[in-house]
């Protein structure tokens, strides 16, 4: 009588480590799905985090805007204010002063005229 004891146990032996293979297996499945559970409740934590500070920012920044644009009309509306007052200021001064206000306009002229001339004649000669 042959026994096949040797192949019995040989058997059995690849059924065991092929088992254990599985174990191992579903073992590293189970800590990689746990570990990608993990992570994908710390990124959901993460963006409760930041949410709420990009909401601040982007809050902050049109605010920040907001007063700029109205600095910048405030600023637009007192210049044009002060450009009207010289321009009444103007105008007034040439009905009291008439004279008096194309002498200084003609001078004027002549002076800017006298300070081209210079600037051309210094550009030519260099």
């Amino acid at each position: 009588m042959i026994t096949n004891k040797p192949f019995e146990q040989s058997n059995s032996s690849a059924e065991q480590a092929s088992h254990t293979a599985d174990d191992a297996i579903r073992s590293s499945q189970r800590v990689a799905n746990e570990a990608i559970n993990s992570l994908a409740d710390s990124a959901q934590d993460l963006r409760n985090e930041v949410t709420p500070l990009i909401n601040r920012a982007s809050d902050q920044a049109s605010a920040l805007a907001r007063r700029g644009v109205n600095a910048v009309r405030d600023s637009t509306q007192h210049l044009r204010d002060t450009a009207q007052r010289a321009t009444d200021g103007t105008v007034m001064y040439i009905k009291d002063e008439p004279l008096k206000s194309m002498l200084i306009a003609a001078a004027t002229g002549a002076a800017l005229m006298a300070l081209v001339g210079m600037l051309s004649r210094s550009r030519h000669h260099h």
